[in-house]
């Protein structure tokens, strides 16, 4: 095999692995919970509806919308909520009104990616634990505890990272749609005439005679996309080729077969509805399909997992929320990374997720709202990206949207009724998210609008500081500042209890770009102040991982010797006293003071060793 062919080969098995994890998963409850509730009833012809409108639903919204158009959404290569709520704010940023109403909805739907990343992983591996009901039902008792053991174990495990086992997601997963693809397949050959239901025929007729029942049902039919959004999120790992041979050629093929099979089974034993997947299978192997349905749904949710990372990550370098502590996992892939606070934030709101639901069937009510105002969002973003940046004519970016977008309202609409029943659990997640993020923007916002009030220009305090000037000590500093030009508190404070200043001195501000990438050779920015300092401007994308020393090893071709042992860098540690009128509300100045005094890592997050670190305090008055 030519090295080309090699290499498309492992993308295409990598990204059945990593994309593929949580929509391959989706047999184990979907068609459980259209049948399972009683609103559909139990004839020939309803259930070639059903399976007709699963087929279509993966069609349109997986094949169609995220396939063939949204992949072609990308962002210098990288794809998901954040690179197109970049793509769409930079295509309208000569309109500031309607650029500022897409970030607040896009990093809404961000927010809300928190919340589906809570719900996804309970139901996966709750509905694979299940299994072991069919099995004995005196094993319903374990279903629980053993769900908690093994959703305990995968996230303690996520600091040692996923390069060791991410290599077997490949063939794992692999396996897992070859095993339900055949499952399927063992119960179509005892009814072959049910892979009519292929035609749309079967779907409109069942929803021209339940239209009631079809809007209802529409919360649990999503449930056969979960995760799609996965296919662009994961664009920059894989490329689109991989992701698209994937799907058609292996991912769609097994979920239909194995819908169509469930289908197949339901015909023969109407009683199998309890539990048609596990039921497929014969009885000696159902214990092996439990262990691989446990793996399969580990994998989806390891891969939702890293996800939150990358995209609080993201989220961080947009200013949205406060810099958390970011441990990287590898020393070949800057991608792999961990967060602590995520990490066990998320596994204690699934814990609360699994003790309160307590079945698959019950966290299904919970799922579903989330994810679809995510694709609703992802289609009004796509619409502007497609109009504003790409030029096309209105009504071809009409025709080309505008029929997602219905189809993604129908079933918006219809998980509000699961809003009372357990919809609300993500939507308070995700909203708590939100407002914590939007607080933090706007508490920095006000911060900076009181640090430019009364700031002092750097350049002018340096000529008068060395009319008489201190004494200089050996190596060089580095003074973070949120402005360039501004003198920095540390550097004040420095002079006021040292009495002393670095050989040379750097005055740095990080800046933060709505792109995924910036080159290193246009990393940097440096202009000479005299007397050895310097004023340096370092930028990164959204998905540049930051590290402050490596980007100043460029300032040696300006003329400033670095030298790691003599380099010390002096960050500002600000004093929040929140203010009596202008500003924000009391009690979210209250909480962006404790976020503010609370969030630590800022120097693992530039990148800097944590024993080279100063901090210096001032106070500043939002």
């Amino acid at each position: 095999m030519s090295p080309t062919k090699s290499s498309s080969a492992a993308l295409i098995l990598a990204a059945i692995g990593v994309v593929y994890g949580d929509i391959g998963t989706s047999v184990l409850y979907a068609v459980k919970e259209v049948f399972g509730h009683g609103h559909v009833p139990f004839t020939v012809e309803n259930v070639y509806g059903i399976l007709s409108m699963f087929f279509w639903t993966l069609t349109v919204i997986v094949s169609l919308k995220y396939v063939v158009l949204v992949l072609r959404a990308d962002n210098e290569g990288e794809g998901g909520l954040v690179a197109m709520l970049a793509l769409a704010s930079q295509a309208v940023v000569d309109k500031p009104r309607l650029r500022n109403v897409l970030l607040v909805v896009g990093i809404f739907g961000t927010s809300l990616f928190y919340g589906d990343g809570v719900i996804t992983p309970a139901i996966s591996v709750l509905s694979a634990v299940e299994g072991l009901e069919v099995v004995s039902p005196h094993f319903k008792h374990y279903v629980i505890p053993i769900t908690l053991v093994v959703l305990f174990c995968l996230f303690a495990v996520q600091k040692h990272g996923t390069s060791g086992i991410g290599r077997f997601f490949g063939p794992i997963t692999l396996a897992w749609f070859f095993v339900i693809a055949l499952l399927g397949v063992s119960q179509i050959v005892t009814h072959p005439s049910i892979l009519k239901a292929v035609s749309p025929h079967f779907a409109l007729r069942f929803m021209w005679d339940n239209p009631g029942t079809s809007f209802i049902i529409l919360g649990a039919t999503v449930l056969c996309v979960t995760g799609a959004e996965a296919l662009y999120a994961d664009l920059g790992h894989f490329g689109k080729r991989p992701i698209r041979v994937a799907w058609f050629s292996v991912v769609m093929p097994a979920l239909t077969l194995n819908y169509f099979g469930q289908g197949a089974l339901l015909l023969e034993n109407p009683a199998a509805v309890r539990n048609p997947f596990f039921m497929m299978a014969p009885e000696w192997a159902l214990i092996p399909l439990v262990l691989m349905a446990t793996a399969a749904t580990v994998i989806a949710s390891q891969a939702l997992i890293t996800g939150a990372f990358s995209v609080t990550r993201q989220v961080i370098q947009l200013g949205y929320l406060p810099r958390l502590n970011i441990e990287h996992t590898s020393v070949r892939a800057a991608g792999q990374i961990y967060i602590p606070f995520v990490n066990w934030g998320l596994f204690v709101a699934i814990v609360l997720a699994v003790v309160m639901f307590r079945s698959s069937s019950n966290l299904a009510a919970a799922y579903g709202i989330a994810v679809t105002t995510d694709m609703l969002i992802t289609t009004v973003l796509t619409f502007f990206v497609i109009r504003y940046a790409w030029k096309y004519p209105l009504a071809l970016c009409i025709a080309a949207t505008g029929a997602f977008f219905v189809v993604d309202f129908l079933f918006f609409a219809s998980n509000l009724l699961k809003l009372f029943e357990g919809g609300w659990f993500p939507l308070l997640i995700g909203g708590s998210v939100f407002m914590l993020m939007l607080t933090w923007k706007e508490g920095r916002r006000l911060m900076g609008q009181m640090q430019m009030a009364e700031a002092i220009d750097l350049r002018g305090f340096l000529d008068s500081v060395f009319v008489n000037p201190p004494a200089r000590v050996d190596g060089t500093a580095v003074f973070m500042t949120a402005e360039p030009g501004v003198v920095p508190n540390a550097l004040l404070h420095n002079l006021k209890h040292n009495k002393v200043m670095h050989e040379q001195n750097l005055f740095v501000t990080v800046r933060n770009h709505e792109v995924p990438w910036i080159p290193m050779d246009k990393r940097i920015e440096m202009e000479a102040l005299g007397h050895h300092c310097w004023q340096v401007i370092v930028h990164y994308g959204f998905k540049n991982d930051v590290d402050l020393p490596r980007a100043l090893e460029h300032a040696r071709l300006r003329g400033c010797q670095l030298e790691p042992m003599t380099t010390s860098y002096f960050l500002s540690r600000d004093v929040v006293i929140p203010t009596l009128g202008s500003g924000m509300a009391p009690w979210r100045e209250k909480l962006f003071a404790q976020m503010h005094h609370s969030a630590s890592g800022a120097a693992g997050f530039l990148g800097l060793p944590n024993n080279a670190v100063v901090e210096l305090g001032s106070k500043i008055e939002i």
